[in-house]
C-alpha cells in the first residue's frame, strides 16, 4: 500500500490491490465448486451428500474465516502507522489462535456430526456421504486455518498476488486429486462424494506448507522475520484479535449459515430438489466471490488510509468500491440469466435436475444483486474497525427477518422450496440497507 493523491491513482492502486484477491477467491470457492459439481457427475446422491456436507462445512469454514481475517486491519492499521516491529508477534499470535480454534471445531463436530445427520431426513446414501466427506475434509482444518492467517498478513502488506499465486498452482492440483479419488483412477477405489473430501483436505496442507515457506523465504515476508523469536501463546493478545475478529466471524457466519439452514431445511423435499437447490446456490456462490473480493480490498485499502489518518481518502476508497461492486454483480447476473442451461448442465445430466437448477438460478440472481452492496460495506466497515453493528445487523437482517419469511412462503404457499430463496433475498436487502445506513454514520462520526 501506498499514498495516493488523484481519484485515478486511487483507482489503479485498488484494482492493483483487488485482482489478486478476486482470482484467490474465486480460486478458493473452485474447490467447493468442482467437489460439487464432479460429485454431481458421479450421482444424484452424490451431489446430494456433498451438499449437505457443505451446508454445515461453510458457516463454520467462514465464520472462523473471519475471526482470522481481523488480522488484515490489524496489519493495514499498522502499515499505515508505519509501526512494523509488532508484525511478528501479531502473526505468531494469530496462528496460535487458528489451531486452537481448529481444535476446537474438530471436538465439537465429532460429538454433534451424527445427531445433526440422524436428525434430518436424509437418505441412508446420502447422510453416509455427508458424514465421511466431512470427515474427511475436517483432517485438513488446520493447515487451511494457518493459510488464512498467513494470507491475511500477506494481503495487509498490499501483497495480494502471493497469496494468489499459492492458490493457483493448488487448484489444478485440487481438481486432479478430485478425479482421481471421486472416479476411481489409477488404480484407486472410487470413493465418489467422499473422495472429493479427501482431495480437498490433501489440497489444504498443500497450500499451507508453501504459504509457511513463502513468508519464511520470500522477499519482502521474510523482511519482517516472522519466525526469527518464536514466542509463546499470549492469551491476552488472542483476546485483542478475537475482539475484532469474532464480531466479524460471527457477522460472517450468521449470514452464510442462513443458506445452510435453507439446505438444511429442504432436506424434507427430494434428492432431486436438494441437488438442484445445491447446485444453483454453489454457482451463485462462486459469482459472490466478486463482491466479497471487492470487500477484502476495501478492507485494506480503507484500513490503511484509517490508520494513516487520511479519513477522506478512506471515504473515497469506500465509495469507489461500492459502485465497483454493484456493476461488477449486474454484469454477473446479465450472464447467469443468459448461460442459466449451461450452468444447469454443469452439475447433473438429469433433465429434471437441470429444470429446478434453472429456477432456482433465476431467484439466485437477485440475491447476488443485495450481496453486491452489502459485501463491499461490510469490507469498508472492517476498515474502520467497525465490526459490532456488522454482527447485529447480520443476526437480525437473515435469521429474524429472511429466515422466518422464507419458511412461511415455503411451507404455507405455492412457492414451496423456492420460498426459502425469496426469504434469503428480503434478509439481504434488509441487511444491505442497514449496512449502509451505519456507514454513513461511521463517516459522519470520524470527520
Amino acid at each position: 500500500m501506498y499514498q495516493t493523491t488523484t481519484l485515478r491513482d486511487k483507482i489503479k492502486l485498488f484494482i492493483i490491490i483487488l485482482l489478486p484477491i478476486l482470482i484467490t477467491q474465486v480460486s478458493i470457492n473452485l474447490m467447493s465448486f468442482f467437489d460439487t459439481m464432479m460429485s454431481g457427475q458421479f450421482s444424484a446422491s452424490d451431489l446430494a451428500g456433498v451438499a449437505i456436507g457443505s451446508s454445515l462445512w461453510v458457516p463454520i469454514l467462514t465464520g472462523i474465516n473471519g475471526i482470522v481475517l481481523s488480522i488484515t486491519p490489524i496489519i493495514a492499521h499498522l502499515i499505515g502507522d508505519k509501526n512494523k516491529q509488532d508484525i511478528p508477534h501479531v502473526i505468531q499470535q494469530g496462528m496460535y489462535l487458528s489451531i486452537a480454534l481448529s481444535v476446537i471445531i474438530i471436538l465439537i463436530g465429532g460429538l454433534a456430526l451424527d445427531p445433526i445427520l440422524q436428525a434430518m431426513s436424509l437418505e441412508k446414501e446420502v447422510q453416509h456421504i455427508a458424514k465421511y466427506y466431512l470427515i474427511t475434509l475436517g483432517s485438513g482444518i488446520v493447515p487451511l486455518f494457518l493459510f488464512h492467517t498467513i494470507r491475511s498478513f500477506m494481503d495487509g502488506l498490499g501483497q495480494t498476488r502471493s497469496s494468489m499465486i499459492i492458490i493457483l498452482i493448488s487448484l489444478p492440483i485440487n481438481v486432479i486429486l478430485n478425479y482421481i479419488l471421486i472416479f476411481g483412477k489409477f488404480g484407486i477405489p472410487a470413493f465418489g462424494g467422499v473422495g472429493a473430501g479427501i482431495a480437498t483436505s490433501l489440497t489444504y496442507w498443500i497450500i499451507s506448507g508453501i504459504s509457511i515457506f513463502m513468508i519464511h523465504r520470500v522477499y519482502p515476508f521474510r523482511s519482517y522475520k516472522i519466525f526469527q523469536k518464536v514466542l509463546p501463546p499470549t492469551l491476552s493478545y488472542w483476546w485483542d484479535q478475537l475482539k475484532i475478529g469474532l464480531p466479524i466471524g460471527l457477522a460472517i457466519f450468521f449470514e452464510t449459515s442462513i443458506f445452510s439452514a435453507v439446505t438444511l431445511l429442504m432436506s424434507e423435499y427430494n434428492t432431486n430438489t436438494i441437488a438442484a437447490h445445491q447446485a444453483a446456490m454453489n454457482f451463485a456462490g462462486l459469482l459472490y466471490m466478486l463482491p466479497l473480493s471487492v470487500g477484502m480490498a476495501l478492507t485494506i485499502a480503507v484500513g490503511f488510509e484509517v490508520g494513516a489518518k487520511r479519513l477522506q481518502d478512506a471515504k473515497s476508497y469506500t465509495y469507489m468500491g461500492i459502485v465497483g461492486g454493484l456493476l461488477i454483480a449486474i454484469f454477473a447476473g446479465i450472464i447467469l440469466y443468459t448461460f442459466d442451461d449451461i450452468v444447469a448442465k454443469l452439475y447433473n445430466s438429469d433433465p429434471q435436475v437441470i429444470e429446478l437448477t434453472k429456477q432456482f438460478i433465476i431467484f439466485a440472481i437477485f440475491y447476488q444483486l443485495a450481496d453486491a452492496i452489502g459485501a463491499p460495506i461490510q469490507g469498508a466497515l472492517r476498515g474502520y474497525k467497525d465490526v459490532n453493528m456488522t454482527l447485529v445487523i447480520a443476526l437480525i437482517s437473515y435469521w429474524i427477518i429472511g429466515l422466518p419469511i422464507g419458511y412461511v412462503l415455503a411451507n404455507y404457499t405455492a412457492l414451496e422450496p423456492f420460498g426459502y430463496w425469496v426469504g434469503i433475498i428480503v434478509g439481504l436487502s434488509a441487511g444491505a440497507i442497514a449496512l449502509l445506513a451505519r456507514l454513513l454514520f461511521i463517516q459522519k462520526r470520524s470527520v
